[in-house]
C-alpha cells in the first residue's frame, strides 16, 4: 500500500515522497483554507457593524449591504499559513525568504490601497502608481521575465514586460469580480494548476525564480481562495472588495513568473501564440482586453468608466443565474488551464489528478455553501411562520 502511494506521488511530480517538502505544501494549503473559512464569519459581523459594505445600486447585483472586506481575511490566512510553513521547513524558507517577503509586502500595499478605495474611493492614477510600486518590489528581488532580445536594453525590456504583466493581471482579477464566486474560483483553479506545474521542477536553488517559493505561495493562495468560497459562492455573504481582488491578481501574476512560466523570446509580447502564462489566466485576460477595447472605442477611460460590458454581464443578460454564470466560467477556466498544462508539457497523470482534485474540492465547497443557505432559509421561514402564528393568536393591536 505504501509503495503504491509512493509510486503515485512520484508520478505526479513529488520526487521524494518520504521528505517533508510536499507535506509542507499540503499543510500550508490546509492551514490557509481553514484560517480563511474561520476568519470570515467574524470579519463579516464586524464589517457590517462598522459599515465596511457595498450598498445596493443599479450596477451591483446585491439587494442588501454586503461586506466588502473579504480581502483582509484572505491576506491574514495566507500570512498565517506561510508563517507556520516557516517553522515546519526553516531550511526551505531560507532559500526563498526574500521572494516571499517581496510578494507579501507588495500584496500588503495593494490590500491597503484596495481597502481604502473600497471605503472612501481613490483616483485611478493613484491606484496605478501603487500597482507599479508593487511590481517594482518583485523586480527588485529578481522576480521578472527573462528576455533574449533587445541587446543591451534587454533588462529594460524585461522590467517593462514584467510591470505590464503584473499591473494587467492585478486589474484583470479585479474586473472579473462582478459575480459571486467568480474571482475566488478562478484564483483557486489557476493556483492549483500553477502549483501542479511548479511541482514538476525539482529541487531548490538560489535562483530567485525557483519554483519552491511559487509552490508555497500558490498553496497558501489556493487554500485561502477555497476557504473564502465557502462564504462567497452564490448567494454570497461577503465579497472580496478591491483589496482581495488586487491581492489575488498580484500573487497570481508573481507566481506565474516564479513557477518557471517565464518567457525567453520576443513572442511573449503576442498573446496569439498562446504564451503559457496567459493561457493559465485566459479568462481574466480576454475579459479585460475586450472591456478595454470597447471602452476605448466609446472614448471612455477603461480604468474609471463603470459598465456592464464584462463576459459575466453578457451571460446574466441571457437569463442565466449568478450560480450558472459562475459555474460556466469556472469550467472555461479549468479547460484553459488544462490546455496551458499541455503546452507546458505536464504529464497526463498530473493533469488528470489536478483536474479531478480541483473539481472535487470545488464541488465540496459548493455543496457546503448551498446546504448552509438552505438551512438558513428554512430557519428564517420557520421564524416568520412562528411570528405570523403569534400575531394571529394575539389578534390586532387595539
Amino acid at each position: 500500500m505504501l509503495d503504491a502511494i509512493s509510486h503515485f506521488l512520484k508520478t505526479i511530480g513529488i520526487s521524494s515522497p518520504s521528505h517533508l517538502g510536499w507535506i509542507t505544501v499540503v499543510v500550508t494549503f490546509l492551514i490557509a483554507g481553514v484560517a480563511a473559512w474561520r476568519f470570515i464569519p467574524r470579519l463579516r459581523v464586524f464589517a457590517l457593524e462598522v459599515g465596511w459594505a457595498d450598498e445596493p445600486n443599479p450596477r451591483r447585483l446585491n439587494k442588501e449591504p454586503l461586506p466588502n472586506a473579504g480581502g483582509l481575511a484572505i491576506f491574514a490566512a495566507v500570512v498565517v499559513a506561510l508563517v507556520i510553513a516557516r517553522f515546519l521547513r526553516p531550511n526551505l524558507i531560507e532559500h526563498v525568504q526574500l521572494q516571499l517577503l517581496a510578494i507579501l509586502l507588495g500584496g500588503s500595499v495593494l490590500i491597503i490601497s484596495g481597502f481604502i478605495d473600497d471605503q472612501f474611493g481613490l483616483p485611478p492614477w493613484f491606484r496605478l502608481i501603487v500597482q507599479l510600486f508593487a511590481g517594482l518590489l518583485l523586480v527588485s528581488t529578481g522576480i521578472r521575465f527573462n528576455v533574449l532580445f533587445g541587446g543591451h536594453l534587454s533588462t529594460v525590456v524585461s522590467v517593462v514586460i514584467t510591470l505590464i504583466w503584473v499591473v494587467g493581471i492585478t486589474n484583470a482579477l479585479n474586473l472579473i469580480d462582478g459575480v459571486d464566486g467568480l474571482a475566488g474560483g478562478v484564483t483557486f483553479i489557476t493556483s492549483v494548476s500553477l502549483l501542479a506545474v511548479a511541482a514538476q521542477f525539482k529541487g531548490v536553488s538560489v535562483d530567485p525564480t525557483n519554483p519552491a517559493a511559487a509552490s508555497l505561495v500558490l498553496a497558501a493562495l489556493a487554500g485561502a481562495a477555497l476557504g473564502f468560497l465557502r462564504h462567497n459562492f452564490p448567494p454570497s455573504r461577503i465579497i472580496l472588495g478591491d483589496s482581495g481582488a488586487y491581492f489575488f491578481g498580484f500573487v497570481l501574476a508573481a507566481s506565474s513568473i516564479l513557477g518557471n512560466l517565464k518567457t525567453t523570446t520576443v513572442f511573449a509580447l503576442f498573446p496569439a501564440v498562446l504564451f503559457p502564462a496567459i493561457l493559465f489566466l485566459l479568462l481574466p485576460v480576454v475579459d479585460t482586453l475586450q472591456v478595454v477595447l470597447r471602452r476605448l472605442a466609446r472614448r471612455k477611460n477603461p480604468l474609471s468608466t463603470p459598465g456592464k460590458d464584462h463576459i459575466h454581464h453578457g451571460l446574466l443578460a441571457r437569463g442565466l443565474s449568478q450560480t450558472r454564470t459562475t459555474l460556466i466560467l469556472w469550467a472555461i477556466t479549468l479547460v484553459a488551464n488544462l490546455v496551458a498544462m499541455i503546452v507546458q508539457g505536464v504529464p497526463t497523470a498530473v493533469m488528470v489528478t489536478t483536474a479531478v482534485g480541483t473539481v472535487v474540492l470545488l464541488a465540496l465547497i459548493v455543496w457546503r455553501r448551498r446546504r448552509a443557505y438552505r438551512k438558513a432559509a428554512a430557519l428564517r421561514a420557520a421564524e416568520a411562520a412562528s411570528l405570523a402564528a403569534a400575531g394571529t393568536i394575539e389578534g390586532p393591536p387595539a
